[in-house]
């Protein structure tokens, strides 16, 4: 799939940004698209308690597991939880929103053997992914994941989804840490090995990917693949643009109002072909 060329002040969102060495990527939602995954896993798991659903149903309670609005993957990040524990906390409220069964016991120990039997199924690469690597390794350029999950199961997801051939991956066990703190992006550059501040980091959530690359010295970037095109004017979703980020305060961030977070701005894409437009011209 060849790359379009760039609209004219395409360039604008990127002008202050320095050289660009390397890529490192986030994963869910940025490489693979989990959200559509856990929703096919959603609906491939027998659950006679949810029979009745009708399709508009079905999108609710799947949005309700994928959004995760009680934050219980947060509380697995903390160690408050296993990564099996916040899956069932988060079946279970999307559960309760449709049926009065109990999800306990062995209901609950079924569910989570049959989720992970069938989520790796429906792991899928997004379609521009290939497209960008391809350019990447034809430059020479140097790229890699870091993620908010431990390096073996993201390992895998990647390796299904057809990604093997991202070498790098760095997982919150390989540095005990979780974006947004510093140490698991610069991890991360050490092992492209491209100095932070020509390391371009690219991911969907804007605090966790973009500030949080910003804030530990990377060339930060947020990709918001849904929000971009919905907006007037953006179909075809290829031009940078510069957004203040969310406080913390909103995002649920401790760091609360004042923070040095919330005057920092990010470039936003909708698609990995604007990455393109961060790197160095090919002459």
């Amino acid at each position: 799939m060849p790359f379009p060329t760039p609209p004219a002040g395409a360039e604008q969102a990127v002008q202050e940004s320095p050289g660009v060495d390397g890529v490192l990527f986030d994963i869910d939602e940025t490489l693979v698209d989990l959200e559509q995954a856990m929703g096919r896993t959603l609906q491939a798991i027998p659950d006679p308690a949810l029979d009745h659903l009708s399709d508009d149903d079905w999108v609710r309670y799947k949005a309700l597991y994928t959004g995760d609005p009680q934050r219980h993957y947060d509380r697995f990040l903390a160690g408050e939880l296993t990564f099996e524990e916040q899956r069932v906390h988060r079946i279970r409220h999307a559960r309760a929103g449709f049926t009065r069964e109990p999800f306990l016991g062995h209901t609950a120990d079924a569910w989570v053997r049959a989720y992970e039997q069938t989520l790796p199924l429906h792991f899928r690469a997004y379609d521009d992914v290939v497209p960008l690597l391809d350019e990447l390794d034809a430059r020479g350029i140097p790229y890699g994941a870091v993620s908010n999950n431990v390096h073996d199961y993201q390992r895998a997801k990647l390796d299904r989804a057809g990604l093997n051939r991202i070498s790098v991956l760095v997982g919150i066990d390989a540095v005990g840490v979780a974006k947004p703190e510093p140490g698991i992006y610069l991890e991360g550059a050490r092992l492209i090995g491209t100095a932070p501040e020509r390391t371009l980091y690219v991911g969907d959530n804007r605090l966790i990917d973009a500030v949080g690359a910003r804030s530990a010295g990377l060339v930060g970037v947020w990709l918001d693949r849904t929000g971009m095109r919905g907006e007037p004017g953006t179909e075809s979703a290829r031009e940078p643009s510069v957004v203040p980020v969310e406080t913390p305060e909103k995002a649920g961030n401790p760091a609360g109002p004042g923070s040095a977070e919330e005057a920092l701005e990010v470039p936003r894409i909708a698609d990995l072909t604007a990455v393109l437009q961060f790197l160095p011209s090919v002459r």
